[in-house]
């Protein structure tokens, strides 16, 4: 078992990332110091697959002041829950127990909290940092091919914008990980975890250095607002996103070609993004102007420069950013993995 600790001025917790960690959630809460009663929030699904033992052991319950909320589920059960946590009798304990890749290798650590709305996604919510994370990735041996080969976009994001070696694992492993084996996976979702808390710790808020966790977001978050939240998982349009934002640099003369080749090539490894039949430019384009990283009327984008080194601008013409989106939605097959 591996322990990342995540230390802030206001919060701290550790993120234990092993197999079988999730069996022993009573004696990590304890260590935690966490008070009963738990309640547990997730979907049925996932406690029909997942979640037999979860419901034996932490019943539903009314929640008074010093309980603890448990999120036991992927990134929407996560950011529900934490958000309900946050609020409730103005912040209460959440612990997050992610069961997804996606929600192991970003959703569950740093305290972003929110809903979607139907303008833009996570438009309303709250930054409230977790008591505990537990990341099992014997959990995720059970998840469908594409919420998994979603999660796996999610993980490539982190190779892009600050960890080469990563992104070179992809690049020459990317059977392993498809296959799950479970080595390759703890080793993936501790390396991104790291990562990710290495970013929070010095930018809680996200004022400044946090904005790289957004590489391929930005056209992502507008292509699920476009296709009103269906068709496209998150990992999956953050694929898509890294593609529009490679290709935005490319055309700034930010990055060269080799180094875009070699992005678009690592997100084909992983699988077959969906079809954006039915998603107009004009929705994506309209939902781009309603995202949160809009400031002072300019689109933030985060662009690579190459692999392991991303910038962040406002500068970029509203023609190329068009030029891009039509591209992606027209150039699908292209874009699209072996099966």
């Amino acid at each position: 078992m591996e322990c990342i600790p995540v230390r802030l001025n206001r919060s701290s917790y550790d993120i234990l990332v092993g197999t079988g960690v999730s069996d022993d959630l009573e004696k990590h809460l304890s260590q935690a110091a966490l008070c009963e009663p738990f309640l547990v929030i997730s979907q049925p699904r996932i406690l029909k697959a997942v979640g037999k033992s979860m419901k034996k052991r932490f019943p539903v319950v009314s929640i008074p002041r010093q309980s603890t909320v448990i999120a036991f589920g992927g990134g929407v059960v996560g950011d529900v829950a934490g958000f309900v946590a946050s609020i409730y009798m103005r912040g209460i304990a959440v612990v997050q127990i992610p069961t997804t890749l996606l929600a192991q290798v970003d959703s569950s650590i740093g305290g972003k909290t929110g809903v979607n709305h139907r303008v833009a996604k996570n438009l309303i919510g709250t930054f409230h940092q977790p008591r505990l994370v537990l990341s099992d990735p014997l959990i995720l041996q059970t998840l469908p091919e594409r919420e998994y080969a979603s999660g796996l976009y999610e993980a490539l994001k982190y190779g892009v914008i600050g960890d080469p070696a990563l992104f070179e694992e992809f690049e020459r492993n990317t059977s392993m990980l498809k296959k799950r084996d479970p080595e390759a996976v703890e080793r993936l979702v501790a390396r991104c975890a790291a990562i990710k808390a290495e970013v929070v710790m010095s930018d809680e808020k996200e004022s400044d250095l946090r904005r790289v966790l957004n590489f391929g977001h930005t056209v992502g978050h507008a292509l699920e607002a476009a296709a009103r939240y269906q068709r496209i998982k998150h990992g999956e349009a953050v694929g898509y996103g890294m593609v529009a934002a490679a290709r935005i640099g490319r055309a700034l003369e930010k990055i060269n070609d080799r180094e875009v080749r070699r992005i678009e090539n690592a997100i084909a490894s992983i699988g077959r993004l969906p079809a954006l039949d039915g998603v107009s430019s004009k929705d994506v384009l309209g939902a781009l102007h309603h995202d949160k990283k809009v400031r002072n009327g300019a689109i933030h984008f985060v662009l690579p420069r190459a692999i392991g080194n991303v910038e962040i601008t406002p500068e970029v013409p509203f023609e190329i950013v068009r030029e891009v989106v039509k591209g992606i939605l027209n150039d699908g097959k292209r874009l699209f993995g072996p099966g």
